[in-house]
């Protein structure tokens, strides 16, 4: 088995050895073509520790990952490290140790050693109990709600849309927070009446915010503060948006996450100074969060009271009982520091009529409250569906004070939306069609829905909303949208103005399907899951339909069960915006090319001719991706503009495309992407202005000039170099010129390379006709530069310089990189040299032309039998040894092997045991069976332990 890439980075940080440079190991490869990493890459600007092609954040702790025949090491703990340099930058430094001999003795007679355990542990008692918040103790639901779900997963039937969610790609999962936000200040002096509410959701390092608010003017900005009262991200509000404010703050640092994981984060919002309003609150986080499908924002009617709350409702799964959760403050004002107990009312009104009453106990210091409202009947439950239910908390005595608010569907800035596919089907099925559905909800109970299909094998007979079948073939329908279906279009737009409050519960819990039936599929061609999409701050307008994908539009078309569907938009600097959402997607058999990786999804135009201006948009992940592209051409814009242009997502499987769809996006951007003065990383300004890069820790100082991080130029020293920087460091190569195939070249004064000289040879020149071809030609993101289709290079690569070891290609047709690695003649002599330090290839020296020893080659030379690197030690072709790992020490148990330049390692194959009793002795790799002599002596053993343990 070969050893993965993985294991020699693990060994390099285990062993100290810091000089793996996997990046040039990958441009070694043997004649493939670049590949998209593995893993996701960490975001620009992020501080944290790489390790085994992976990033972890700094404070991380992880078991490595030696891949097989290794495996996890479980007795190895790595954790990445905080480091301060001497300017303050943060950094992470990865530092790993074995806790073996951390084990605790097991307080038993017979520990056992679980699988992925180092230490052994005695046998499982009785569970230990859950922790839970003291306030939800009582309140089961939302303790239960999660693991009916998990166990609804196991039913007989087979709804796969239901269970499409395993997909789900390391970005997309996220946890969840809520403030409360109120006019009161420390001093406890009210400024103001106004109350929001804010609903955060944080997925990797991106804080989105959904924020509603009442009572107060529409806000200019909002600020996120710190422990030390330092605003760490300010949030400007457009002037355009609406009575729900959407955000991100994105790229949250470390110390910042953890300030938020503790709940000691701030987020205040404020008007314009004219009519200067202000409301603060705590961010926290709060188990109701997931279940939470009605909620209300309570004010008063008092001016400047600085008061408010929220409430966090819910049904229950199987019974008409509403949960709540109340979230106070400013009700209660108490500057002492000993808590104080205040009896409370509240209540649930119909215009004014009380409905029900609860009376409790609260204390000033923890104001929250959680309650039941058993049996809500008919008449309830449809005011709660049509926001007409209003809730109010008042306190008792001689200071009385009240809060009240309507209860509504929960709100958000997410997307409900729906991908259908003939995959997710009732009976899955390859029909090559596609579904996509965007709803809106209203707080009075209406739904807007917005239908579209495409690529049907008959004709559509029902178009429904349904709950999840009890039974294969029984399925349970809501709601008819099949008189709404426009076959002309192949799209249905309406409003489902009777929806109950169960179904408004289900809905925002993501148990609703759409199903579409055909002349061919009378249960169903299509279906799909209702559930939200998490804003994610793309400038994509979510409100419309998306551009459909499907094999129906592939060409030819393919029959596949996926289906997508895309939002894509370009911005007044002519970046394309683009949000894709899958469903279906086939994954490749071969993970260990693929990983995690299912496709790729990119954007071109759709035209006959040979021209092709196709651009990779992104690696897909999970069944989302998302992203902005900013270096279009002139000619894919105008295509987008014309509606010629295409979005397509391509697997392992069908690598010409599995499903497409043809975007037309209006723009006004006929000479391509224009210049972004707000985002420093492309901004003129931020690159020229002295000034502004003094203040970036990672620019560089070269030649008494300033230069970015990431920038490349030619130094006034000497035009035959070209220098890059690479935070604070300049790193300056000689520039290494491409062969000439023309007779007659020439050297221009401001040039280091020769060209072809087109007077004196001009039927010489090879002139580039793919070029005009594909002006665009090949974008490599090693130098940064553009590529006339068919020429080739030595790939530069920061921050190592020229790869002479490596020839890259562009391939005029697709676009494409190809890099490969050189191959180096076999060479005679026993002592080859290299003529330059930059050479790729030895040579024999001209005093030494006499056949050699092989083996005495250097093993830096590509050619030949190779030699093998592991870990610290150099190993000849077909040598064999036993690895040894740093903290683990010597794997007896499995061999490893040099085979041209390639090691492998396998596990010893143990023989199978006819035995009863078996045990394994220390020291060896296989299981032994216990003969009658033996059996007595390891009896012996355990009562002398145990004796000694008595006394």
């Amino acid at each position: 088995m070969l050893v993965p890439r993985v294991l020699c980075a693990i060994l390099c940080v285990l062993s100290c050895v810091c000089a793996c440079v996997e990046a040039a190991s990958r441009l070694k490869s043997h004649s493939l073509p670049i590949q998209s990493e593995k893993e996701p890459l960490p975001s620009k600007g992020l501080s944290g520790c790489s390790f085994g092609g992976r990033f972890y954040s700094l404070e991380d702790t992880w078991h490595p990952d030696l891949g097989e025949p290794f495996g996890v090491m479980h007795c190895v703990q790595c954790h990445c490290d905080t480091q301060k340099s001497r300017r303050g930058k943060i950094f992470g430094k990865v530092n790993c140790k074995n806790i073996k001999q951390d084990c605790p003795n097991p307080d038993c007679d017979d520990p056992i050693l679980l699988p992925g355990h180092c230490c052994k542990t005695c046998p499982k008692g009785e569970e230990d109990k859950k922790q839970t918040y003291p306030m939800l103790d009582s309140f089961e639901y939302f303790h239960d709600k999660g693991k009916g779900k998990e166990d609804d997963l196991h039913k007989s039937y087979n709804d796969r849309s239901y269970l499409s969610s395993e997909d789900m790609g390391p970005e997309e999962s996220r946890t969840d927070f809520v403030a409360l936000l109120t006019g009161v200040t420390e001093s406890w002096v009210p400024s103001s009446s106004a109350v929001a509410r804010a609903r955060f959701s944080l997925t990797r390092t991106s804080l989105a915010f959904s924020i509603t608010y009442q009572k107060m003017a529409h806000p200019s900005k909002i600020l996120f503060l710190g422990t030390d009262g330092a605003t760490a991200f300010e949030y400007k509000v457009p002037k355009g948006q609406s009575d729900m404010i959407c955000g991100v703050w994105k790229n949250v640092a470390k110390p910042l996450l953890r300030q938020l994981q503790n709940e000691q984060l701030r987020v205040r919002m404020s008007t314009s100074a004219g009519q200067q309003e202000e409301v603060e609150g705590k961010i926290i986080k709060h188990r109701a969060l997931f279940a939470e499908t009605f909620s209300s924002t309570l004010t008063s009617e008092e001016d400047n009271a600085g008061m408010g709350g929220i409430a966090m409702l819910t049904l229950s799964d199987m019974e008409n009982n509403l949960h709540f959760i109340l979230i106070l403050q400013g009700l209660i004002k108490n500057k002492d520091k000993e808590p104080l107990l205040v009896p409370i009312r509240v209540q649930l009104l119909y215009r004014q009529h009380i409905l029900r009453e609860i009376q409790a106990n609260i204390t000033s210091h923890d104001p929250d409250f959680a309650e039941v409202l058993k049996d809500m009947n008919s008449r309830e439950l449809f005011w709660l569906s049509r926001g007409q239910l209003e809730i109010a908390v008042a306190t008792e005595g001689h200071r009385s004070q009240q809060i009240s608010g309507f209860i509504t569907g929960r709100k958000s800035c997410d997307t409900i939306q729906s991908v259908l596919s003939s995959g997710d089907a009732l009976t899955p099925g390859k029909t090559g069609g596609t579904g996509s559905a965007v709803f809106n909800l209203h707080d009075n109970g209406t739904l807007d829905y917005q239908i579209q299909v495409a690529g049907l094998t008959g004709d559509m007979v029902g178009l429904t909303i349904e709950l999840k079948p009890r039974r294969r073939n029984k399925r349970s329908i809501l709601y008819d949208l099949t008189p709404e279906y426009n076959k002309a279009t192949g799209r249905a737009v309406g409003s489902w103005s009777r929806l109950e409050a169960r179904n408004i519960h289900m809905l925002l819990q993501n148990e609703l399907f759409i199903n579409v039936a055909t002349s061919q599929n009378q249960e169903g061609e299509l279906r799909g899951q209702i559930k939200a999409l998490p804003y994610s701050g793309l400038e994509a307008p979510r409100h419309e339909l998306p551009t459909p994908l499907a094999g129906y539009y592939v060409s030819p078309p393919v029959r596949t069960g996926a289906s997508g569907h895309a939002w894509v938009s370009v911005d007044k600097y002519c970046h394309l915006h683009y949000e894709i959402v899958v469903s279906g997607l086939s994954k490749a058999d071969d993970l260990t090319v693929n990983a995690h990786l299912h496709g790729l999804a990119e954007i071109g135009e759709l035209d006959d001719s040979s021209v092709n201006h196709k651009r990779l948009l992104t690696g897909f992940y999970g069944s989302q991706a998302r992203g902005v592209l900013k270096d279009i051409s002139a000619e894919l814009l105008q295509h987008l503009d014309q509606g010629t242009a295409f979005i397509q997502v391509s697997t392992k499987l069908n690598p010409r495309g599995e499903i497409r769809g043809q975007v037309h996006v209006s723009n006004n951007c006929e000479f391509g992407t224009k210049e972004d003065v707000d985002e420093a990383e492309f901004d003129d300004i931020f690159l020229k202005d002295p000034e502004v890069l003094k203040k970036d820790p990672h620019t560089c100082s070269f030649e008494n000039q300033y230069h970015a991080h990431g920038s490349h130029w030619t130094p006034n020293y000497d035009k035959c170099f070209s220098c890059s920087c690479q935070k604070r460091t300049v790193i300056c190569d000689p520039v290494i010129c491409p062969v000439l195939t023309c007779s007659q070249t020439s050297q221009p004064d401001d040039k280091c390379c020769p060209i072809c000289d087109e007077r004196k040879d001009a039927k010489d020149i090879k002139l580039p006709e793919k070029a005009e071809e594909n002006p665009e030609g090949c974008y490599f993101e090693g130098d940064q530069k553009m590529h006339a289709p068919g020429t080739t290079w030595h790939p530069f690569v920061p921050p190592f310089g020229y790869i002479k070891c490596a020839v890259c290609t562009c391939k005029g047709s697709t676009g494409e990189v190809h890099c490969e690695k050189v191959t180096c003649p076999t060479l005679t002599c026993s002592h080859p040299v290299r003529r330059n330090p930059s050479d790729c290839c030895k040579e024999c020296p001209d005093d030494e032309k006499i056949p050699g020893d092989l083996e005495h080659t250097d093993m830096m030379q590509a050619d030949g039998p190779r030699h093998c690197k592991f870990g610290k030690n150099y190993y000849q072709n077909s040598d064999n040894w036993h690895p040894w790992v740093p903290l683990v020490g010597e794997m007896k148990c499995i061999n490893c092997w040099c085979d041209h330049g390639v090691t492998k390692c396998q596990r010893k194959q143990c023989p199978l045991l006819t035995c009863s009793n078996i045990t394994r002795k220390d020291g060896s790799c296989c299981p032994d069976c216990i003969d009658s002599r033996d059996e007595d002596e390891l009896v012996t053993k355990v009562l002398d332990k145990r004796s000694s343990q008595r006394h």
